[in-house]
């Protein structure tokens, strides 16, 4: 269901709903940027997008597409590899492409953690609102690592693979993009979310035992 159909039914749900969609792709972007940044590559700092400030960050037919079917995206965060040294350029294709999908776990952990925290008290309201927010980035975190151009996993999978290996995603390219749409409506993504969730359930339990 898209996001324009939830402002009929429930007003305050899309309000909600939108304000963590927005900042936890958000986050997803800034971290692309900050690894760059970090390895030498200020294209990022240069252009104003390690903000939190929305403005600099929604594209406007991702936004579109996030109010008619549920599915969006803001804009990609550019990054110049150019700029990290040679020798680093591969682990900074890996560091880079990753880091979106490493916040996005991070702020799942953060979540679930704080749920876990305020389980004893009667607070549903906000229970709620935690487990939604760790599930968005559960969410992001699996597409992101979906090996298929132009998202994050195909260039993790690059900076690990041989180079004649770039003529496969060159090929699928341009597809992509029903590629994506499919594996989205079939549902093939949520054993890896669920798989994530537990995971993180899991590393919550050694720092909160019982």
């Amino acid at each position: 269901m898209g996001l324009i159909q939830l402002l009929f039914k429930d007003p305050a749900a899309f309000i909600l709903l939108s304000i963590l969609l927005l900042y936890s792709v958000i986050f997803h972007e800034m971290a692309h940027g900050w690894v760059a940044y970090k390895m030498g590559d200020p294209t990022a700092k240069a252009l104003g997008r390690l903000t939190l400030n929305p403005l600099k960050h929604l594209d406007p037919f991702g936004s579109l597409m996030l109010l008619i079917v549920g599915f969006g995206w803001a804009k990609p965060v550019p990054v110049n590899l150019g700029n990290i040294p040679s020798h680093e350029r591969r682990k900074g294709l890996i560091l880079v492409s990753a880091a979106g999908v490493t916040a996005n776990l991070i702020c799942a952990f953060i979540a679930l953690l704080l749920f876990r925290l305020i389980a004893p008290l009667p607070s549903e309201t906000l229970g709620g609102i935690l487990r939604l927010l760790a599930r968005i980035n559960l969410i992001l975190a699996a597409f992101n690592l979906i090996p298929i151009p132009p998202l994050d996993g195909s260039k993790i999978v690059m900076g690990f693979a041989p180079e004649s290996m770039n003529r496969y995603f060159h090929y699928i390219e341009p597809f992509s993009f029903f590629i994506i749409i499919g594996l989205l409506l079939s549902g093939l993504l949520n054993p890896v979310i669920n798989l994530f969730q537990n995971a993180l359930w899991a590393l919550i339990s050694v720092f909160l035992p019982g």
